[in-house]
Order: C-alpha cells, then sequence, then structure tokens
C-alpha cells in the first residue's frame, strides 16, 4: 500500500508541474516568454533528462538484480528444508518431534505469504522459535551407533544452513534503492515535466499527453520500488518453492 501512494504522489507531481506550467505560462511577464528564454529552459531540461535516463536505467538494473537473487534465495531456502527433513526420516523414529516442528515452521511460512506481507514470514518471532526448537530437540538425541552419529551431525549441520539461508531472506527483504535517490529522481522528473508545459499549446491533446506521460513514469518508478522489496505489492516472489518443500515434508 505504501508503494501505491508514493506512486500516486510522484503522478501528481509530474502532471501537476506539466500542467501547472502550461496554465502559469502567459501570466509571465513579456521578457520571460521570449524565445532565448524557452531555448534556456529547453536545454537546462535536456540535461536532466540524460541523467534521470541513466539513474532509471541503473535503478530498473538494479530492483531486477535484487529480485532475481531473493527469488533464486528462497529456492535454495525450500531445497535445504527437504534435505534437512531427508536427513531426519533417515535417522530414525526418534526425530518425529523435531520433523513436526519443522512441518509446523514451513507451514506457517506458506500460510503467511500474502500480497499484504511488508517483511517475509521467516523474520516472524514465532516461526524463529520453532527452528530452535528443531535445534533443541536435535541436540536430546543420543545415537546408540555410529551410523546414526554421523546422520545426526549432518542434520544438525543442515539445520544451520537453514538457519543462514532464513537470516538472509530477512536482511534481503527490506529492498536496497534509497530512498533519497528516489526522491531526487522524482525531483528531476518534475523540473523536466514543468519544462514541457513551458510554451506548449493549450488544447486536450496536450493536457492528455502530459497525465498519460505522468501515469507512466509514476508507475515505473513504483514497479522499481515494488521488485525492491518482492515479499510485497504485486509483484512478489513465488511461494511455489516453500509450497512444494511443504508437500514434501508432510508425505
Amino acid at each position: 500500500m505504501g508503494e501505491v501512494l508514493v506512486g500516486i504522489a510522484i503522478f501528481a507531481c509530474l502532471a501537476g508541474a506539466a500542467l501547472a506550467s502550461l496554465m502559469i505560462y502567459e501570466h509571465f511577464p513579456a521578457h520571460h516568454r521570449q524565445d532565448d528564454t524557452s531555448a534556456v529552459v529547453r536545454l537546462a531540461a535536456n540535461l536532466f533528462v540524460v541523467m534521470s535516463s541513466l539513474v532509471l536505467g541503473l535503478m530498473i538494473n538494479s530492483a531486477k538484480n535484487t529480485f532475481e537473487t531473493i527469488d533464486h534465495n528462497v529456492h535454495n531456502f525450500a531445497t535445504q528444508l527437504i534435505l534437512l527433513d531427508r536427513s531426519l526420516r533417515q535417522y530414525g523414529p526418534e526425530t518425529g518431534a523435531a520433523r513436526a516442528s519443522l512441518s509446523a515452521y514451513l507451514q506457517r511460512l506458506v500460510d503467511a505469504t500474502s500480497p499484504a506481507q511488508r517483511t517475509p514470514a521467516v523474520a516472524n518471532r514465532l516461526s524463529e522459535l520453532l527452528l530452535n526448537q528443531v535445534g533443541d530437540q536435535l541436540a536430546a538425541l543420543t545415537p546408540p551407533e555410529a551410523r546414526r552419529a554421523a546422520t545426526l551431525q549432518n542434520a544438525q549441520q543442515q539445520l544451520q544452513k537453514v538457519i543462514e539461508e532464513r537470516w538472509v531472506l530477512v536482511e534481503q527483504s527490506d529492498g536496497i534503492i534509497p530512498e533519497p535517490l528516489i526522491a531526487l529522481l522524482v525531483a528531476w522528473l518534475t523540473l523536466i515535466f514543468a519544462s514541457f508545459g513551458f510554451r506548449a499549446p493549450r488544447n486536450g491533446t496536450v493536457v492528455g499527453t502530459f497525465v498519460i506521460s505522468g501515469a507512466l513514469a509514476a508507475s515505473a518508478i513504483y514497479l522499481i520500488m515494488d521488485m525492491d522489496t518482492p515479499f510485497s505489492g504485486p509483484i512478489q516472489i513465488s511461494p511455489a518453492p516453500l509450497q512444494r518443500a511443504l508437500t514434501e515434508l508432510t508425505q
């Protein structure tokens, strides 16, 4: 919801700047409406057009890389959960309580996946306690033979990897694009749109173009912010890997 409000505010800034410039141009003093003044305004706007294009391209690439990296980490996290469950099964029926705790943890992840989530369910405190409970239950086991001891050691190592992957996802949930950079880009675009209305004719086509252009530019920035936080908004990391892992754990 926060990204939507920011997108609407950006659209209001861009379209409003163009329309305001269009409306107040005729009220400028005559010496401010000369061709030389218009040429200087256009040149200044062109400078920020180039800078905005470069920054926008870098932000799109950064958001795309962030989304792909976290998606890869989610797949790896689900794989580690499946491998841990397989090791617990291999140990024997004594790990039934640990497997139940692990299944309960994964069930919470799947149930908590929703478009309204700002951070992933891996950051939930109760989820962390369930993983710690799995570790305590494994530590309480006493292997009767060397083979089971090796299996238990392997399971504990895999649990450690699961915990590490969980914290990686927690740390990646807030995005990496700094808000001041977005604010600076919006300021540049606002100046550019204001220059569009300078000496532009007053007709429906021009006004419609300003409105549509503002909406598209604001939508692009909104999508960048949404992809930078892939656990919230309409563009989210798919929960399918976790759902498949839960199916494997409950078979």
